[in-house]
Parts: structure tokens; C-alpha cells; sequence
């Protein structure tokens, strides 16, 4: 059973569990579930996905019930009018704070015809929320580092967040395509933590019917959840999960 964080005429929003894709993939045939069949299965109506969360990522994940709050919402993020806001832990000590402005070519997977396409413009804004240094050898160091990051996306790039943490030298915990191996299995083997430490816990937009803004959040579950408790970043992480709202 999903998770719904909130509910009316026109949209409704759940809690993506990590390790679910959002719908069938190329990326992995073999799948045989999808947040979009399990929702619509749930609520017994049709639903649209609006926007896309990596496989591994959890967190707000939100839909339209019909098409004209689809098109009107998806006019939001074509126009960079959706405010989006993640957490995510990563090797080292960034920066307090900082704008990654770095250009991506299209994602492996994507279509073919943009394969061969020039890098696009992406930026990511993040702000150091706490770190911890812990007294163990994981790489070549006597001793680890790690954060927790708040990431705010300016731009909609596949794998963007992953893409651009690694660009700037401290890739996402559990990241197996652009992370380290020896901190991914550090992670799995010693703190019980297989997972990507990437979640969207924020999603701002203006309401397709009223106007009004919208806010739906949601704060890290299951073994995220345990590492940011482990390392006392509870209170750092600062997500207030908005209540289950269901509207008529």
C-alpha cells in the first residue's frame, strides 16, 4: 500500500518507496512494478505522473488526476516554476554552500535521437545541513567524512543530482553508478544501509484549479531514516512531513 501524503480532484501526491520504478523502463525490463500501476490500482482511477524519481530515489512523487491539471502543472516544470527540494548524504565535506552550474549530456538510456545531443544547461543549488567524520579507513584516508546535503534542482536533468555530486567530488552514498564502491559497501555492511541516501522530501507548485501554492513534503523513511537518527542529523535534516490531506 502506498503512502498518500495528499489527495484532492486534481492531484494527489504519495511517498515513493526506494527501489520502485515510477513506470516501465527500458532501464529495467525485467520490473514488473510500478508506482503507476500500484496508485491507480489503490485509488481505482487513472492517474498522470508528473515529474520522475530515480528507481533508488524515495520521496514526494506527484500526479494529476486529469489531463488538463497534467498539462498545466507540466507547463511548471518545462518552465522551471516547480521548486523542488532533496536530501542527501555524501562522501567528504563540501562547501557550506554552492551552485553546481555544469552542463549534461543526455543520460544513458534516454532516446537515441539526443544521445547525440550537445550538454545541456543544469544547475543544482545545495547548503550543508551537517557532517560527521567517523574514526574508520574506508578508502585511503585514516578516517571518513560524510554530510548531509540539501540539494534544490534549478534544471530537470536525468540523474542530475547524482551527475553533478560526482562532478564536484562528493558523489551520493549507495550511488553504484556514480559513486564510490568502497563507501557504498562501508554503508551496507557496517550501518545496514544498502540504498541510495537521495530522497525528495519537498515539492512546491501552484495549484492547477485554485492558483494557490501547494507545498506537499515528506520526511526519509526506512534505512535513511536510521543513518540520519545514527548520526544525529535528525534535527539537521529538518523535514516536517505535511499531514495526509484528502479533499473531495
Amino acid at each position: 500500500m502506498l503512502t498518500i501524503l495528499h489527495r484532492d480532484r486534481h492531484l494527489i501526491a504519495i511517498d515513493k518507496p526506494a527501489g520502485l520504478l515510477v513506470h516501465r523502463s527500458n532501464l529495467d525490463r525485467h520490473a514488473d512494478r510500478f508506482a503507476v500501476q500500484l496508485l491507480r490500482d489503490q485509488i481505482g482511477a487513472h492517474v498522470h505522473p508528473l515529474h520522475r524519481l530515480d528507481r533508488g530515489t524515495s520521496g514526494v512523487l506527484l500526479f494529476a488526476l486529469d489531463g488538463a491539471s497534467a498539462a498545466a502543472v507540466g507547463r511548471q516544470f518545462q518552465d522551471n516554476q516547480v521548486r523542488k527540494r532533496y536530501l542527501a548524504v555524501v562522501r567528504g565535506w563540501p562547501p557550506p554552500a554552492g551552485l553546481i552550474d555544469h552542463a549534461l549530456r543526455p543520460a544513458p538510456g534516454e532516446a537515441p535521437a539526443e544521445a547525440a545531443a550537445p550538454p545541456r544547461p543544469a544547475q543544482t543549488a545545495y547548503r550543508r545541513l551537517a557532517t560527521i567524520e567517523l574514526p574508520v579507513r574506508v578508502d585511503r584516508y585514516p578516517a571518513s567524512r560524510y554530510a548531509l546535503l540539501a540539494l534544490e534542482p534549478r534544471t530537470g536533468r536525468t540523474h542530475q543530482l547524482r551527475r553533478h555530486l560526482k562532478h564536484i567530488a562528493h558523489p551520493i552514498i549507495g550511488d553504484a553508478t556514480h559513486g564510490k564502491g568502497a563507501h557504498n559497501r562501508y554503508f551496507r555492511d557496517h550501518l545496514g544501509c544498502a540504498r541510495l541516501l537521495l530522497a525528495c522530501t519537498e515539492i512546491g507548485i501552484s495549484h492547477p484549479a485554485t492558483g494557490e501554492r501547494l507545498t506537499v513534503a515528506c520526511a526519509p523513511g526506512d534505512a535513511f531514516a536510521a543513518i540520519l537518527d545514527r548520526f544525529g542529523w535528525r534535527d539537521a535534516a529538518g523535514v516536517t512531513a505535511a499531514p495526509r490531506r484528502d479533499a473531495p
